[in-house]
């Protein structure tokens, strides 16, 4: 009976989230997210800029890595400077796959309160002097929420790692 449940409600979010779709790409929400998530991963993720990570997400973040298990803010910001920002001569980057961007709203009474944000992107090696190295795609979700005028990264999914070596 529990197997025929979980397969109502796996088809019932496939319908929801169909009949609700994403939002255009030419919308001012799309534009914004694009937006919020090339600034986000330019200045925290390949620049290195922890002092603008710190203000860029919630504290309440989850963060769901298919390699890495559950991280909560202070181990994510604990990871990000070790791992990412922890190597000046083979720094990680984050690019991401523009086209497979969508944008889902989320409401509560008519009222825009978040967004949810899907997508592929790809990490990179850099090092000085050499062309980015290619060692990695993955799939995201991102569940941004609007708190002030200001979207806040809540929630994180990054899974299916695929290297490219």
């Amino acid at each position: 009976m529990k197997k025929y449940y979980n397969l109502t409600v796996a088809f019932l979010l496939i319908v929801c989230c169909n009949l609700i779709g994403q939002v255009s790409k030419k919308s001012e929400l799309f534009l914004q997210l694009k937006l919020q998530d090339s600034i986000f991963f330019d200045r925290s993720f390949n620049k290195c800029d922890i002092n603008y990570l710190k203000s860029a997400i919630d504290t309440g973040l989850t963060f769901y890595h298919d390699k890495s298990g559950i991280q909560n803010r202070a181990i994510f910001l604990e990871n990000t400077m070790k791992y990412i920002c922890g190597d000046t001569l083979r720094k990680p980057i984050r690019k991401v796959d523009e086209q497979s961007l969508e944008v889902y709203p989320m409401y509560n009474d008519n009222v825009l309160y978040g967004a949810v944000q899907t997508g592929i992107h790809s990490f990179y090696i850099r090092e000085k002097n050499k062309a980015d190295v290619l060692t990695s795609k993955a799939k995201f979700i991102h569940l941004y929420l609007l708190k002030d005028g200001k979207w806040l990264l809540k929630e994180v999914l990054s899974f299916d790692h695929q290297s490219q070596n």
